[in-house]
């Protein structure tokens, strides 16, 4: 992993999401805005004030860079809580809980960093989801956290290949500001009738 700079922590998430967009978002530096992308930059622009507070019994910190060495992440926390002795990584997100496990996976290399920055364990995390105003908690398992670090793995491997993965239509397409860019189904066409010829 030393042929490349700090794969940024979102970036996890968005190769989990869709290795198609992340090479799109960090190898070709494409991105367009779609509703979903500004009401989340919105959220995060409230949510990245800067500052520490105490909120009963729970220390609060915003908005501070995480790192680790050892898997060269670099990424801007959201929030970092501790309480009674622990302390966890929250994320925060503009919709509510999906069936897929990106915002985990992040939530997790956030959980990676903090354990090399502090040198205590993080067995759990949080995701916030502003519209169902609910936390989802992540537990930072054995699995997750291999999830993570092979997903680490195939950025990596990504970056330094530079090959565009294919697209591959699936129902996530339908949110993605890349959408028109990507055009997956059309795509799956020309693949469909390249193997008919």
């Amino acid at each position: 992993m030393k042929d490349f700079d700090y794969i940024s922590i979102a970036t996890l998430n968005q190769y989990s999401y869709c290795p198609h967009r992340c090479w799109r978002m960090s190898c070709a530096g494409e991105f367009t805005d779609n509703q979903y992308t500004i009401e989340g930059t919105s959220l995060h622009d409230r949510v990245h004030t800067m500052g520490e507070i105490n909120r009963d019994e729970t220390w609060q910190v915003r908005a501070i860079w995480l790192k680790s060495e050892r898997y060269k992440l670099i990424g801007k926390s959201d929030l970092i809580e501790s309480a009674e002795g622990e302390i966890y990584p929250v994320e925060y997100k503009r919709g509510r809980k999906g069936e897929w496990d990106n915002d985990e996976l992040q939530v997790c290399a956030q959980a990676l960093c903090l354990e090399e920055m502090t040198g205590k364990n993080i067995a759990t995390g949080y995701v916030y989801y502003a519209q169902s105003h609910q936390r989802q908690l992540v537990e930072i398992s054995e699995g997750l956290r291999q999830d993570a670090i092979a997903t680490i793995e195939k950025v990596g491997a990504l970056w330094r290949s530079g090959n565009i993965p294919l697209p591959v239509y699936t129902a996530r397409c339908k949110g993605c500001s890349l959408f028109p860019q990507c055009l997956p189904q059309a795509a799956a066409k020309v693949n469909r009738y390249q193997e008919a010829s």
